[in-house]
């Protein structure tokens, strides 16, 4: 391989990194050396993909959106949901102190009045399967949210992944696209308590059991997005 390919260059006044696909890298050694290369891509262990769509029926379409707090991340997720309509912002914030009912107020204003909104804490389930199928577009803004919510409820941490299949089962029967907003906690300072350290490790494995399953996933920082996958 060429030494070239690793050397910055210039477009327009900019430095552009050039971009390495790993697996492209390994697919040309394995055909130079007269081996086969594997076609598909073997799915991660404990992944949930979301469900393939009988034909004639529109398939959902997942996008998972990452970012910290107050990265511009949920602007970035009504930017991909386009403007197909109908659309429906679901969210899983709860006004349980001014605050909070402040900044929901704050998000309401900020989407156009196009928007369905619906207040889902906890239940996303059974939301999608009774009213996924109606919309076009459907953001869920945020899973970490849902995620407390659900240890609110008791909900061991065990059980997380059963109801993360369950979520992505539900979103296979929608007929739109679907675009999932969440905090990345991975990347702060570690937390104090041993419940903030779990919670921030349940989160994390929540990201990557949705991201496996996604069809694209976009990492938010300073109002910058960076698509992953």
């Amino acid at each position: 391989m060429s030494p070239r390919r690793f050397l910055l260059t210039k477009e327009n006044g900019r430095v552009v990194f050039p971009v390495f696909n790993a697996r492209r890298a390994v697919e040309r050694t394995q055909r130079s050396s007269g081996r086969s290369v594997p076609r598909s891509k073997p799915r991660r262990p404990g992944s949930s993909p979301v469900p393939t769509k009988k034909s004639g029926r529109q398939q959902s379409k997942l996008i998972l959106v990452l970012g910290g707090a107050a990265s511009g991340k949920s602007q970035t997720a009504l930017d991909l949901a386009g403007g197909a309509l109908p659309r429906a912002f679901v969210a899983t914030g709860q006004d349980l102190d001014q605050e909070m009912a402040e900044r929901i107020r704050r998000h309401r204003a900020s989407r156009a009045p196009d928007w369905h909104t619906a207040e889902v804490p906890i239940d996303l389930v059974g939301w999608l399967r009774t009213h996924g199928s109606h919309y076009r577009t459907i953001v869920v803004d945020c899973l970490t949210l849902w995620l407390s919510n659900l240890q609110e409820q008791r909900v061991p941490d065990p059980v997380v992944p059963e109801r993360v299949d369950e979520l992505l089962q539900a979103i296979g029967t929608a007929q739109g696209r679907i675009i999932l907003v969440s905090n990345e906690l991975g990347l702060g300072v570690v937390p104090m308590s041993q419940a903030g350290r779990r919670f921030r490790d349940v989160s994390g494995k929540m990201h990557q059991q949705i991201a496996a399953a996604a069809d694209e996933v976009y990492f938010i920082l300073a109002g910058l997005t960076l698509r992953l996958k």
